[in-house]
């Protein structure tokens, strides 16, 4: 089956007087692939604005937009229709013989290409997160597939989810202090014990559609919003999804736009703006996506 929907997200700035504005940074276009296909797209400001893209060194797609006006408001709408076709069951992609027991073991050829993302970035000065990342596997509990669902199932279980306006991810080991977190520290907190492990993982950027929404309803955690998870690669399967915070590991609830080897880099829009400090009043940012239908019903349209 595959799912035709529309997305729009709104960005909307605040200040209390007129500003300048430097170069902003947009990544809000869903990537293609195996799991879509974007049929159209667009990036609006409410002031003139100069919008060039590029595809970084991780294949996403971002964009940059100059301004040549000051103003006492800066919005940006972004509109997509897409096809999705779904994260299939990992049960449909067996596992090779050299990943179904921790530590994974990858060719040479597989390390040279993902040592980036094996590799730790966040620092753990008391080691809290690699001790439990450690106990995961403690005696025989090596399974591949059954430590990835522990750990999940771990995070979802134990931690509290505690959405907040500030920018910027929690370390993985503040996050297991505090016991809490939004999505983005949930996502890191996994993909940082993972590497402590020998998993290759990466942090994903993107949308949560939750069909609860068609009905007025919210039904996941960080649906209608921007939304983070990560991915592993496991040989055989290849990179496979994982989602802490709903434990989501297939179906068509993720939608993917960028991946990262840390959550600074795929920040869903960063930029400048000059003026007094004291004109700042805020930003607010709606996300919606609306199910057209599957594609045979679209097709009927």
């Amino acid at each position: 089956m595959t799912v035709i929907y529309d997305l729009e997200h709104i960005t909307t700035y605040r200040y209390a007087n007129p500003v300048t504005f430097g170069e902003h940074r947009a990544i809000f276009l869903p990537s293609g692939g195996y799991v879509g296909r974007i049929l159209s797209y667009s990036l609006e400001t409410n002031i003139p604005s100069k919008v060039r893209w590029i595809m970084d060194t991780l294949s996403n797609n971002v964009a940059f937009i100059e301004f040549s006006e000051p103003a006492k408001e800066l919005i940006f709408t972004c509109r997509v229709r897409g096809e999705h076709f779904g994260i299939p069951a990992i049960a449909d992609f067996p596992l090779d013989a050299r990943a179904k027991e921790v530590p994974v073991q990858y060719t040479p050829d597989e390390w040279l290409d993902l040592s980036t993302f094996m590799r730790p970035h966040a620092e753990d000065p008391d080691g809290s997160v690699a001790a439990w990342a450690k106990s995961f596997v403690i005696g025989d509990q090596d399974v591949t597939l059954d430590v990835l669902e522990r750990m999940m199932d771990k995070i979802w279980n134990t931690l509290t989810y505690q959405a907040r306006e500030t920018e910027g991810t929690q370390s993985p080991g503040e996050t297991l202090r505090l016991k809490s977190g939004t999505c983005r520290d949930y996502a890191w907190l996994m993909i940082e014990a993972l590497r402590r492990l020998g998993f290759a993982c990466r942090f994903v950027s993107g949308y949560l559609y939750d069909s609860a929404l068609d009905g007025g309803e919210v039904g996941m955690t960080g649906s209608g919003a921007t939304h983070a998870w990560l991915q592993v690669y496991l040989p055989g399967a290849g990179w496979r999804a994982y989602d802490p915070t709903n434990r989501i590991t297939a179906g068509y609830d993720l939608i993917r736009v960028a991946i990262a080897r840390h959550p600074a880099q795929v920040i869903p829009l960063t930029g400048s703006w000059f003026g007094d400090a004291k004109d700042y009043l805020g930003m607010d940012v709606k996300v919606s996506i609306r199910k057209l239908g599957t594609l045979p019903e679209f097709e009927q349209i």
